[in-house]
């Protein structure tokens, strides 16, 4: 079990025990020893706020561009702290809202919105060739989402459908025996399988970048947490960096930010890890070529197999804290993690007995209207990127790669998808959030288990699915 962090400490205190984290961050190839902090003033021409991949990312393409830039990063803790170093591993071409829905923003259209989409899907590829050349392991397997009732097998033939109706043919339906094929669990109706995702060590990656953009010479500074953004300047206790453009990447910390409160909402993640399993279970699991895997119940669920050959499992059920507060004891909730493990022994019985090594989680972000963008303010060079919902480790390359050419005013075909520019609107004041995402989350539970009592697709499902990005 990881020990969470405790964020409130003095300047100068000793290191904390960053490798206990999670899984991930106990990896003993990374070392976890924090970089120098801001202290001054500092000048540069693009300063970034957040070193998770959406910062990251953005400074790599940008030196790639412009190596004359003078880049810096402000980091509250250390890189791949957050979000990117504790998600699921998952680089796939999701995105939190539906094409639908990318359709039908300002400005946009059908084709528009496939564009996106196609941009989703060669960002997998892009992350996997920076992964190569930082020597992280990674498998493009694709994604296997079984359906293991009637209902749920209704909802995996609808998507299927709706992914042609857009032209679509990544997406496939597969009967029992053909998701047996690539994962065997019980009670498996068949299952949908798309090839763009690959599984990987979220944390070894977002660590790499951050060495090998240094290495550029892009200035990272950690342990620096960010009290204000303004146009031109970002402000900490012991210092500031005046810059031309500055860039917000803070995710699920971004409520912290004074100005920034309703912009997204914290809600927690949590995630376990198994001791490595035998060859003998693996036979009986499947994912021989390391797939990602979920399925379609309504509360959120997903895993992959490890280059180690663990189960890491996570899915939501954390509860939304009041004030979008976030802190490390929050990171881990006995009563999810119990749940967590008895959903992946009834997806595999086999694992009754396996012993899980490590408990984690951590916030991610989301928009009002489940729509993550990016986006520069020109006139106050104000930059931003995130909303991610969990679909991240994929999205934030995009973004980095689209923030690069709107700093540098690239008139290219990332800045034209519909996400650019996109603006949410604020979520609700509290106590009327707080009610309503806790509301939102039981909802999903209840859903979930009125469909095993009626067999068929859930009546509250369907009244919540204006309010989840469809």
């Amino acid at each position: 079990m990881g020990r969470a962090l405790n964020s409130s400490r003095s300047p100068g205190a000793a290191p904390e025990p960053y490798a206990d984290l999670s899984h991930w961050h106990a990896d003993p190839r990374l070392d976890w020893t924090p970089r120098p902090a801001l202290g001054g003033h500092v000048e540069a021409d693009v300063v970034i706020v957040g070193a998770g991949f959406t910062g990251l990312w953005t400074a790599y393409y940008l030196d790639e561009a412009d190596p004359t830039l003078r880049i810096v990063v402000l980091e509250a803790e250390v890189a791949g702290y957050g979000a990117s170093g504790r998600n699921g591993g998952w680089c796939s071409a999701l995105f939190p809202a539906s094409l639908d829905k990318l359709a039908g923003l300002p400005g946009s259209s059908r084709a528009a919105a496939r564009d996106q989409h196609r941009a989703m899907q060669a960002t997998v590829d892009e992350v996997c060739r920076v992964a190569a050349d930082l020597a992280v392991p990674h498998a493009k397997g694709g994604t296997v989402v079984l359906a293991r009732t009637a209902a749920q097998w209704r909802r995996a033939q609808d998507e299927v459908a709706q992914a042609r109706s857009w032209g679509r043919e990544d997406l496939r339906l597969l009967n029992s025996s053909a998701a047996a094929q690539l994962l065997r669990a019980t009670g498996t109706r068949g299952a949908t399988y798309t090839p763009d995702c690959a599984a990987l060590h979220p944390a070894l990656l977002v660590r790499r970048l951050a060495e090998e953009v240094e290495r550029r010479g892009v200035r990272i500074l950690e342990r620096s947490p960010v009290t204000a953004i303004e146009p031109g300047t970002a402000t900490t206790a012991d210092g500031s960096v005046h810059a031309e453009i500055v860039v917000r990447a803070t995710e699920g910390y971004t409520p912290r930010l004074p100005g920034h409160g309703r912009n997204l909402i914290p809600v927690y993640s949590l995630v376990l890890a198994t001791e490595p399993l035998p060859p003998s279970t693996w036979e009986e699991i499947g994912l021989a070529r390391r797939e990602t895997f979920s399925d379609h119940r309504h509360l959120i669920v997903y895993g992959q197999r490890t280059d180690d050959d663990r189960i890491v499992f996570g899915g939501r059920g954390a509860p939304y804290h009041l004030g979008s507060r976030v802190r490390p004891s929050f990171d881990r909730d006995p009563r999810v993690f119990a749940g967590l493990r008895d959903a992946l022994v009834d997806l595999f019985p086999v694992l009754c007995t396996a012993r899980v090594t490590h408990a984690w989680g951590g916030p991610l972000g989301i928009p009002r209207d489940w729509c993550a963008s990016v986006g520069l303010d020109r006139a106050t060079g104000s930059a931003w990127a995130g909303g991610y919902v969990g679909d991240g480790v994929s999205t934030t390359n995009l973004a980095g790669r689209t923030l690069s050419d709107l700093v540098l005013g690239r008139d290219t075909d990332l800045v034209r998808l519909p996400w650019v520019g996109h603006r949410s609107r604020g979520w609700e004041p509290e106590p009327l959030r707080w009610l309503g995402v806790n509301a939102g989350l039981r909802a999903m539970t209840l859903a979930d288990a009125e469909e095993r009592v009626t067999h068929r697709p859930s009546r509250i499902a369907r009244l919540m699915a204006p309010w989840l990005g469809g």
